[in-house]
């Protein structure tokens, strides 16, 4: 499969390794663009992409950039993306802290049907409730007791489906989350968010979500930051 992976840090960096390392034909591009783009492209065995053509062959677009360079890679990629791929939103909204704050989100918008609205397709959501030390260090293979379940939403069937089937090559049993509007269920905060939980225990904690636990998750971040951030 053709996979391009948009930002190259802690999260989309560990996926296209996992990707590349697969068999799957990878590409990488970073708004930064340079040296390190390059760099890293060359040790995973992956083709270095300008973000404008990111979409261009790839069956699948995984975007891991901060929520609020969102808009910025949308107008570079709006109108180049064909219906049939999968756009996958792997970011977390981090207000005062990794990014500015964005009314819209602010005033109770589900982050990734703005992120849908701003490409003008549709998005499936994934990777997001998982720290990156666990992403990178606590895969296991399909049917190993305790593998790590990551829920995926997103309204197309199909291509859920195929962002499900990365979902576990990558190493963690996926669970339906639903539609894009349900994705809030696995917002910062919510009962699954970085618990490192397995299969029967992320389905029946996705119900307790709230959204008043987000609210209350990026005051505290606004306020305490990462820990060794401050």
């Amino acid at each position: 499969m053709k996979i391009t992976v948009i930002g190259i840090g802690n999260i989309g960096g560990t996926i296209a390794q996992r990707l590349a390392a697969a068999g799957h034909e990878v590409s990488v591009a970073s708004s930064r663009g340079g040296e390190k783009l390059i760099e890293f492209a060359q040790r995973i065995s992956a083709r270095p992409v300008d973000v404008r053509d990111a979409a261009d062959d790839a069956e699948a677009v995984i975007l891991s950039v901060p929520t609020e360079a969102m808009p910025d890679v949308a107008a570079k990629l709006r109108g180049r993306i064909p219906p049939t791929i999968a756009i996958v939103d792997t970011s977390n909204y981090v207000p005062g802290l990794r990014d500015r704050e964005i009314p819209e989100l602010e005033h109770g918008a589900v982050e990734s049907e703005w992120i849908s609205n701003l490409f003008g397709h549709r998005v499936i959501k994934a990777f997001n409730s998982i720290n990156y030390r666990s992403l990178q260090g606590k895969n296991a293979s399909p049917g190993t007791p305790g593998r790590i379940a990551l829920p995926v939403a997103g309204d197309d069937a199909d291509q859920k489906r195929l962002v499900m089937g990365l979902v576990d090559l990558v190493g963690f049993d996926p669970v339906d989350g639903g539609t894009l509007a349900d994705s809030w269920h696995q917002q910062p905060g919510t009962p699954v968010y970085t618990t490192d939980l397995g299969k029967e225990q992320v389905q029946a904690r996705l119900s307790l979500a709230k959204p008043a636990q987000t609210l209350a998750w990026r005051e505290e971040k606004r306020h305490t930051g990462f820990p060794g951030q401050r």
